[in-house]
């Protein structure tokens, strides 16, 4: 866990940028594009956010930050640091890493998803490799990034499109690209689908199409069943209505989690008996058929009983 010193900066589309350092100004953990970190914004509350600077920048993480009155208080609370807080996050972790072996790699964002890509064009830029970065917004005034993107050092890479100007073209994009190209996608889930739909129809492999999502509808009810986490030795009921980690809370089994919805991974845990039942957007379809972990924040049993490495 690091405890770092919050700089605060107010963008266009009720996002908010806050960079992250040390008070004593040392090196932070290293990242790579495509890394997030969790906030610990409460005790209870934790949230995942993209990491959007430089990776080659040692001393400060930047996190951009929609202000988003649906979520479940993440966004909100964020927006209420101020400068000169200090906040605790964790250290960063990748699960939507780059492809070195791509020959291009074109890079979609929708609204604020465009974050994760930001940190991906630097990666890309310093590495000398060839990509494109598309950003969509709805219109000019709420794209939080146009500045940013217009003085990198990779503006020629960029492209810019909005709904109440001049929409995204996906055939033409996907179409006009080198061979062995991969796709990285982040943002609004009507986008990341169809990202997906035409890049399958243009011939696109699934191991060259990657997303990241940040949020997802997900049911996590169903039938009651049992579950026993070996290492601690403890068997709970789980109620129709309970997730997994509320059943082991109330045992006194607190397991860390973060989105809560089945898109982070910080709840993974591993089966050793019974067959469960997926619920989340994290595991592969490969990953859950072979049944020998699972999310605990949203998945539940086909069984009767889960044995767990808890």
């Amino acid at each position: 866990m690091l405890t770092l010193n919050v700089i605060r900066r107010e963008l266009q589309g009720d996002v908010v940028l806050l960079t992250l350092a040390h008070a004593e100004g040392i090196e932070l953990p290293p990242f790579s594009a495509g890394a997030h970190i969790d906030l610990h914004l409460t005790e209870e509350l934790v949230r995942p956010y993209s990491l959007c600077g430089d990776p080659q920048d040692k001393h400060h993480y930047q996190l951009g930050i929609l202000k988003d009155s649906k979520s479940q208080g993440g966004s909100l609370a964020a927006h209420t640091l101020r400068e000169g807080d200090v906040i605790d996050v964790s250290e960063p972790r990748n699960l939507f890493t780059l492809d070195e072996q791509a020959n291009h790699s074109l890079l979609i964002g929708g609204g604020i998803g465009i974050t994760p890509m930001l940190a991906m064009a630097a990666e890309l830029h310093a590495a000398g490799r060839s990509f494109t970065l598309h950003y969509c917004a709805r219109s000019r005034s709420q794209a939080a990034f146009i500045p940013q993107l217009e003085n990198a050092l990779f503006a020629e890479q960029v492209r810019l499109h909005f709904s109440d100007e001049q929409r995204l073209n996906l055939d033409a994009v996907l179409s006009d690209v080198p061979p062995n190209t991969h796709v990285y996608v982040c943002g609004p889930t009507r986008l990341m689908d169809a990202v997906n739909e035409r890049a399958t129809h243009h011939g696109y492999l699934p191991e060259q199409c990657h997303q990241e999502c940040f949020s997802a509808e997900v049911q996590t009810g169903g039938a009651a069943f049992e579950v026993f986490a070996a290492t601690s030795g403890i068997t709970v009921q789980v109620l129709e209505d309970q997730t997994i980690v509320e059943a082991l809370a109330q045992a006194g089994l607190k397991v860390t989690v973060s989105c809560k919805q089945g898109i982070c991974g910080s709840c993974l845990t591993d089966v050793l008996e019974g067959e469960p039942d997926h619920r989340d957007s994290y595991l592969t379809d490969e990953e859950k058929a072979d049944g020998d972990q699972m999310l605990l924040c949203c998945s539940r049993a086909k069984c009767g009983r889960l044995v767990i490495d808890l």
